[in-house]
């Protein structure tokens, strides 16, 4: 393809394809808010203790990081549709072992099968994508509405669950899963197209065994780090896991056919995008962690009003997703996200000054802003990212693309969650009321939920006084925890409105009318897409 002939517009199908890939989407999102809700009837039920209900919780998000690298560069190799409908077949036979799970034990690994399945689906969804619309604009559109397919299942899910759970068994959430993966095996062959790589070699297998030994300790030394503090052996498994990523690369430059394609990263719009993407997850890992808690602790909010107060954001998230790659038609995508983050930076700045007692409204507001201009930079940076990469990369990509979310997320939680607990203990300290019983201060130095618990067991005033100094304490960690996010995402809109200036806006060429020289020439449409074997059955 030269740079003067059109790309090949999508029509009905590919658009009636875009529909099918939104249910794994749409499935994958809603995953979390079903355990959530259905963790205590189940526990209850299978008779689970602290350490399984955590391995419930957890294992899942193990398996999915661990293996989502591995799952990308597969769908390249084998077939970007064959492996998306067997990880949808797994995924359904895996959520109905889930639902009629009979012990803790086969619990935990019916979810470890299902991370397993969900790692094959996000990659190969946004490869599919890419592949699907060779049309700039039509590609910014699919990927908005990808996103916004996220969103949707955060705004439903709980709500879905919730009818569920209130007349059915705690396993019939899980079981959502079940019609839609059918429906998309279904469908599926007749409307995705298959996509692989006809000059790729053979799967590395050291190289797998290397990724998920980097991948799985890092995720569990962040967790535990997190909930536990600084203790021996998540900080072994966090240094090992390091120690091992380093095997991994050095691994990567030596082989022919990597499991991982290191030169990716030297497409300036796709390293920039995958960076700023990652800082983004991770401010929004801390500020949720801590907003859920201001909700729930320092506002005296229900579980289910917390999750009522955090619905404008998602609804914001969602209406982002269809603006914004709109408007990158018109406008360069990178001074459309360094606005977003401009604007997200603000709103951060704004939370630092919301108090103890007043700042439910400022927070849902705030947060419906967030998550309408920060959609700019999660739809128009994964069209950058996979967009960015060679055609027969695209799955790789797109599991680094999923990766900056999963990972990011939970390395907020950690990195800015650790911050905030310990400005908390350091401003509850030196607060805590006269005559507090020695185990009482001690609880309320440790969290805000244990304050919250001694302070119950108090008489009135002695009671009363504890919960304010802790909710005053807790409030600080937040505003601690905004201004980081705030001066992070502020340097994302300064290094994307720099960095990636020269990327025009979307479907137009630049005013040379080729695409930036800087750029790989292995970019789409480059010497590299030959490589590529596209097969319609």
């Amino acid at each position: 393809m030269t740079v003067t002939e059109a790309p090949p517009k999508a029509g009905r199908r590919e658009w009636a394809g875009l529909a099918v890939l939104t249910l794994p989407t749409f499935i994958v999102s809603i995953d979390l808010f079903v355990l959530l809700l259905a963790l205590p009837k189940l526990s209850a039920d299978l008779g689970a203790d602290g350490v399984q209900q955590l391995w419930i919780m957890d294992v899942y998000g193990f398996m999915l990081a661990g293996f989502l690298v591995t799952m990308g560069t597969l769908g390249d190799r084998i077939g970007r549709r064959r492996l998306l409908l067997t990880g949808a077949a797994t995924f359904g036979v895996a959520s109905v072992l889930t639902a009629y799970s009979t012990s803790p034990g086969m619990l935990i690994a019916a979810r470890a099968l299902l991370g397993i399945a969900g790692a094959t689906l996000m990659p190969s969804t946004l490869a599919l994508i890419t592949n699907m619309f060779q049309d700039a604009k039509q590609r910014a559109a699919a990927f908005g509405l990808w996103g916004g397919t996220f969103t949707l299942g955060a705004i439903v899910g709980p709500i879905i669950s919730g009818v569920l759970l209130e007349h059915f068994w705690w396993g019939s959430v899980f079981l959502l899963a079940v019609p839609l993966m059918a429906l998309l095996l279904i469908v599926g062959p007749t409307l995705l197209p298959e996509y692989r790589d006809g000059n790729s070699g053979r799967l590395d297998p050291l190289s797998v065994v290397l990724s998920l030994g980097t991948m799985l300790p890092i995720v569990y030394g962040i967790k535990e780090l997190a909930r536990h503090g600084w203790q021996t052996v998540p900080t072994v498994a966090l240094v090992a896991g390091l120690v091992v990523g380093v095997l991994f690369g050095r691994r990567q430059r030596k082989l022919a056919d990597p499991l991982l394609d290191l030169g990716l990263f030297r497409n300036r719009a796709f390293s920039t995008a995958l960076g700023s993407q990652l800082s983004y997850s991770v401010t929004g890992g801390g500020l949720m962690l801590f907003m859920m808690l201001y909700f729930q602790v320092v506002q005296g909010m229900s579980t289910l009003q917390a999750a009522v107060a955090t619905l404008p954001g998602m609804a914001g998230a969602t209406a982002g997703f269809m603006v914004m790659p709109k408007l990158a038609t018109k406008i360069r995508p990178a001074y459309v996200i360094s606005a977003g983050m401009a604007v997200v930076a603000a709103v951060l700045v704004a939370f630092t000054q919301i108090s103890a007692e007043s700042g439910t409204a400022t927070l849902v507001i705030g947060f419906a802003l967030v998550s309408f201009c920060g959609s700019a930079l999660v739809a128009l940076g994964t069209n950058l990212v996979v967009g960015s990469a060679p055609p027969e990369k695209a799955g790789s990509a797109g599991s680094l693309a999923q990766m900056s979310n999963e990972f990011g997320g939970t390395l907020g939680m950690a990195l800015l969650g650790t911050i905030g607990t310990a400005v908390y203990r350091t401003q509850v300290s030196g607060a805590l009321p006269d005559g507090l019983p020695a185990q009482a201060a001690k609880a309320a130095d440790d969290s805000i939920a244990g304050a919250a618990a001694a302070a119950a067991t108090l008489p009135g005033q002695l009671g009363s006084a504890l919960l304010t100094a802790a909710r005053e304490a807790f409030t600080s960690g937040l505003h601690t925890i905004a201004a980081i996010g705030a001066v992070l995402l502020a340097a994302v809109a300064v290094l994307i409105a720099t960095v990636l200036r020269h990327v025009p806006p979307v479907g137009q060429e630049d005013k040379a009318g080729t695409p930036d020289s800087a750029e790989s020439s292995e970019a789409p449409g480059g010497p590299g897409e030959p490589a590529l074997q596209k097969v319609l059955d």
